[in-house]
This record gives structure tokens, sequence and C-alpha cells, in this order.
């Protein structure tokens, strides 16, 4: 039942919700703070949404005309912290703009109940209830992979397989120069850092005639999706000269909760662009959502915890230095202790009983039986039975969103993956799962398309890394080995693991193999896709992959370019 309303109170409700009598509703035109504060009163009272609304966060006053800008805690000009000017009205009475409410009340209300719950009560929970929009612009790709560090946030970077990098607003090329470099050091990384994207500019026209060469354009192809595909190949093959400086945009939406986490870790990170971007960010996420910031910065509470994750890093990496310079650790490398040797994708932990218990998984909603009991069955089976009792549960998926449920996520595999960098960012932005990567540097090595080699481009191509990888020393050689990691370029090797069950598998396999993906992330995803069926010995999960694609491709994007035409075709949509 919905609570019924007076004329005067519907009149009063109807700017902040999209309907005042069925039980689904939505909120609208109010700050994140009152929003938030809203439900968290909500599950300690017996009043409906609406009610509570009205009787403990609209002022009974009415002084604030509904254009006004919110000047209380928690406003902002606009966005999600603001009211809108005009609200709209479903009530088709007279000019609302006479409407007066006192908002300013509501959040002031809001950031009392915030302050009870978050410091009294302890209840994190209730910073979930509100979110921001952020962008961060001009961020090298070494702060990029902190920003995209948390599972429950949603970000969007610039891409480098669709904006070339050869431009130089301003008079200077897109990297980021760090603040700790000084003198003839600093003098030396501006030049170095030039010169890759001088290559880089000089290459990518010669890169682009090279496969316009070698993939002509048929009769009939649209030039639109033609010179589209031909200049992400070639955006695609040259990024690995690129160096980890290299400036991108980010898109981030997170919950007040999420974003401190965040920041909490970026205070507490030991590269100065990470913490001034982190200042940065709690400057103006203060202006929407500062109710739930107000521990970040204060000493007793975010200063704690940031110096406690601070603390353990350091602690950790000197325990790591010791323990690996241990004859025994030394006794445990490779033979040849070159990375070239290493294969790119290891399988290292994996249940040989995965299989079993993902099909007593698949049976428990099923049934009425325990999960030992379960198991029990699921092992007795044949492996034709094991593999009728998937086929079921994974029944006919016509798209590779089509995934079965979460018996899946019964058994997991981790994979050490040493790839070149330019792929790490694109794999670390799954996040339903664990990956932690090491820290960049050129001992890994470097890899080099063979487009690339066969355009006349090697010579060049190498001296770029070998430039790259003397200035990585160089600076490392000060003391600032965190600070090298700028100057390496995307082309050079990292080492990260990924840890996944065989449901998120599922989802990074297929879209990380698709024919239109980047061939170093497609190669890291076929690896893994043949490990589970071979390396685990799980080919009925490996089976259930099936739009994991290991076809050759010359052209990755030419395919989602010409559906993407049709598509603008179909809805008439311009170029």
């Amino acid at each position: 039942m919905t609570a019924a309303f007076s004329p005067d109170e519907r009149a009063r409700l109807a700017p902040y919700f999209t309907n005042l009598d069925a039980p689904v509703f939505a909120l609208v035109n109010l700050p994140e703070v009152v929003k938030g504060a809203l439900f968290a009163r909500y599950s300690r009272s017996p009043k409906s949404l609406r009610r509570l609304f009205l009787d403990e966060f609209l002022a009974a006053d009415r002084t604030t005309p509904l254009d006004s800008p919110v000047r209380g805690p928690g406003a902002s000009r606009g966005g999600d912290g603001g009211v809108a000017s005009t609200p709209p009205s479903s009530t088709g009475e007279g000019d609302r703009e006479t409407e007066r409410v006192s908002v300013d009340a509501g959040a002031t209300r809001a950031e009392q109940l915030y302050e009870k719950v978050f410091f009294e009560y302890g209840d994190d929970s209730v910073a979930q209830l509100g979110g921001v929009h952020l962008a961060v612009e001009g961020a090298s790709n070494i702060l990029t992979k902190v920003l995209e560090w948390g599972r429950l946030m949603a970000y969007l970077e610039q891409s480098t397989r669709y904006i070339p990098y050869d431009d130089r607003p301003g008079g200077r090329y897109r990297y980021h120069v760090p603040a700790e470099l000084g003198g003839p050091l600093r003098a030396r990384y501006v030049a170095t850092l030039d010169t890759a994207f001088d290559v880089y500019r000089e290459w990518l026209p010669r890169v682009r005639a090279f496969y316009e060469a070698r993939h002509p354009r048929e009769a009939g192809e649209s030039e639109a999706v033609y010179r589209t595909t031909i200049r992400a190949k070639a955006l695609d093959t040259l990024r690995g000269l690129l160096p980890a400086a290299t400036v991108s945009n980010v898109g981030i939406y997170g919950t007040g909760q999420a974003w401190e986490q965040l920041l909490l870790r970026m205070r507490a990170h030991p590269l100065a662009e990470v913490r001034a971007c982190a200042d940065a960010i709690l400057i103006e996420l203060r202006k929407v959502i500062p109710a739930f910031l107000t521990r970040v910065d204060l000493p007793d509470r975010g200063g704690v915890w940031s110096a406690y994750l601070a603390e353990t890093r350091a602690a950790t990496q000197a325990i790591t230095a010791r323990v690996l310079a241990t004859p025994a650790a030394a006794a445990t490398r490779a033979p040849s202790g070159v990375a070239a040797d290493e294969a790119e994708v290891t399988l290292t932990d994996f249940d040989p009983d995965g299989e079993i218990k993902v099909v007593a998984a698949a049976l428990y909603a099923a049934s009425d039986r325990p999960d030992q009991e379960l198991l029990a069955v699921a092992r007795a089976l044949t492996p034709a039975e094991r593999t009728e009792v998937l086929r079921a549960y994974v029944g006919r998926r016509s798209n590779r969103r089509h995934r079965p449920g979460r018996a899946f996520e019964r058994t997991s595999y981790r994979f050490d993956v040493l790839s070149d960098y330019g792929a790490f960012r694109d794999l670390q932005r799954h996040r339903l799962l664990t990956l932690e990567w090491q820290r960049l540097s050129p001992q890994h090595g470097w890899v080099m398309p063979e487009a690339v080699a066969e355009a006349g481009g090697a010579e060049a191509w190498r001296a770029v890394m070998e430039g790259a990888a003397e200035l990585h020393d160089a600076i490392a050689a000060t003391g600032l080995a965190e600070v090298a990691s700028y100057a390496v370029s995307m082309a050079h090797r990292v080492r990260f693991y990924m840890e996944m069950n065989a449901r998120e598998a599922m989802h990074v396999i297929e879209l990380r193999t698709t024919p239109q993906g980047h061939p170093a992330y497609r190669r890291v995803g076929q690896a893994m896709h043949r490990l589970i069926a071979e390396g685990a010995g799980h080919a009925a999960i490996a089976a259930a992959m099936s739009f994991a694609d290991h076809s050759e491709v010359a052209l990755e994007r030419l395919e989602a370019e010409r559906a993407a035409e049709r598509r603008k075709e179909r809805h008439g949509w311009g170029s």
C-alpha cells in the first residue's frame, strides 16, 4: 500500500520523486548527501520513503525558492550535488516557481545523520548510498592504473587505439613529467621522451601506408570503415613506443565508500603525481558529497589508515628483498634466468577436482540435498554424465553475454602473465577477479610487432626501447625506482597475475579473444583458454566458453567497423 498525501504535500513532493502513487519510484533533483541519508534513515523507520522525506527532510517553513542554488553542506552548482533550477512538475498545477522549500534544511539534516552513523554507529555501508561521476584528465598511465584499482567503481579511459598521440598541445607532447625529477636528469627525461614521441609521430603515416599497401581497400568497402580500420591497426602497432608517462583522461563513477577507499590508498602512494591527484579529487568530491569524506584527512582516522598502508608497503618490500637475497631463493630461479624464455601465460594453480565441484554446484539450487552429498553424487558420475549436466546448465548461448550461473564460480584458476605493458593496461581493468602487478621496469625485455620490422622500423623501435631502459636505470640509480617506471615504454613487458573463477574466466577470455581485440591481449586470452582445457584438464568448462576465438585476424577492427557502419545506416545516424 502506498501512503496518501494531501494536495499540499503532493505539491511539495512532486519535484523530488518520479511518481507519488506507485510503490516503485525514483528520486530526482536532490543532492547525493540527502539521497544517501534518506535511505540510511529509511532502514530504521516504519514510514514510507516519501513520508519520511516530508516529515524529516523537508522543513515546514518554505524559505528557499526551488530555482535558487543550494548553498548548504553537500551542495554544488548543479550536477549531482545541486537541485535542478526548474524541477519538473507532475501535478499540472500553476506556476511552481513560487513554491518554497528548504533544501538547505534537508542537507543539514543529512549531514547530522551521517555524522551519527559514521562516528557513533561505525556503519560504513551508508556511504554506498550516494555516488559521483568524476573526470580526471592528464593522468599518466602509471596514475590511471592506481585510479582503476577499486572493484566497486566504473571506469572509462581514453584509448590509445582510437586517439593518436602525435600532436603537441601547448608546444609539448602529452606525457607527465614527475615532480620528483630536477636538474640534468629532468632535462634528460624530457629529451628521451620527446625522442620516443618523435619516432611515434614519424612512423604513424608510414605504418598506415604499409597497411594500406598490404590490405588494399576492397571493392564496395566503405571509405570510412576502411580508413578507421587502417588507422586503428597503425595505432595498435605503434602504441608500444609510447612511455608509461603518456597521459590519458579517465571518467570514473563511484560511491562515497569507494571514493574514500581510493583516496586512502592514493594518499599513501610513493608517487607525488598520485598524492597530488588525491588532493584534487578530495577537493572536488567535497563540493558534492562532503559528508561521505569527513574521515579521509582526519589525522586519527584516514591519516592513521593511510599511514598503515604506507608502512605495510615499505615493510613488505624490505622483507621481500631480504628473503629473495638468500641462497635458497637464488636456487629456485629458472636456469636461464632470461624472461624471453618464459611462456607469456602460465597456469600456476587450479583445482584438479574443479569440474566435479562445478557439476555439484550446478545441481545444488535445483535440488534439496546438502552440498557434501551433491559432491559425492557428482564424483560418482561418468565424465559423459558430468558433461551432460554442464551442457544443460550452460544451455544454448546465442552470444557471449549469455553466461551460466554461479555454479561456475565453484572453481578458480591462477595465471602468471608476462605481457607488454600495453596489453596489461587493458587486462588490468577487469575487476571481478584478483590481480596484482610488479613494478614496471625494462628487466623483462620488450616486444616488437612483426609489421614494424616489415615496414623497416626495427632500428628506430630498438633505439626507443634502449633509450627508455637507460633512462629508467639512471633514474632508479638515484633512489627513485618508482619514478623510473614513467620512462619505460609500453612495449616493455610487465609481470602480473590474474586469479579468477571459471565464470569470470569465461567473461575475460571470450571478451579478450574477440577478433576486433588487440593482438597482444588476444594471445593472453587464447593461452588462458588452452590452459584451462589442457593444463587443468577442465575440457567441459573450456568447451562452455564457446565464444573464445582462436582465429588469426589481419585487420582486427574491420568487422567491428563494418557492423558499426551497418548500425549507422539502419538508424539513419550521421558519420
